[in-house]
């Protein structure tokens, strides 16, 4: 009997209370960042961000005409850009998928990818060299079409990456 008693209390103070959600922070990056860990991460509109050993435990997002160049960086998530001016991603982990769209240029070389790697619709050089991609590499409608080599992919490598 006290047992439901606590319980009922308990969501009764939970009820009126109300439930706070954790929400991961989101940083933002111009400039360098070094080996330190952060949430989520941002490379706003015209920026240009340096990662150098950094910890991400969520997603990086790289927005438009946004430089992104990470070295030995450890992502959770994802790496998306989209509109980006150009991405460079080598010798780092990402535990999501790496996400190139409508943007320019990008190297990707020498990661490892638990997810996808995806490259649509860029109008600018795409290299994308030794990685090791446990789901698919995936390029489409890109011009020029990507080059690249040594890629180690546990899914298919599909359409202009096919050979890659």
């Amino acid at each position: 009997m006290k047992r439901t008693a606590l319980v009922i209390a308990a969501a009764l103070c939970a009820t009126l209370l109300g439930a706070v959600p954790a929400q991961a922070e989101e940083r933002t990056c111009r400039g360098t960042i070094g080996a330190v860990t952060v949430d989520n991460l941002r490379v706003p509109s015209n920026a240009t961000c340096t990662l150098e050993g950094t910890r991400v435990k969520g997603t990086i997002k790289v927005e438009r005409n946004a430089t992104l160049v990470a070295t030995s960086v450890r992502v959770n998530g994802n790496v998306q850009a989209e509109n980006h001016k150009h991405v460079t991603l080598t010798k780092s982990t990402v535990g999501g998928s790496v996400q190139l769209e409508q943007g320019k240029t990008a190297t990707v070389t020498s990661n490892s990818v638990k997810g996808d790697v995806q490259s649509f619709t860029n109008r600018g050089k795409q290299t994308i060299s030794s990685n090791r991609i446990d789901g698919n590499l995936q390029c489409k409608s890109n011009v020029p079409a990507p080059t690249g080599s040594r890629n180690v992919v546990q899914g298919n490598k599909e359409d202009q990456c096919r050979r890659l």
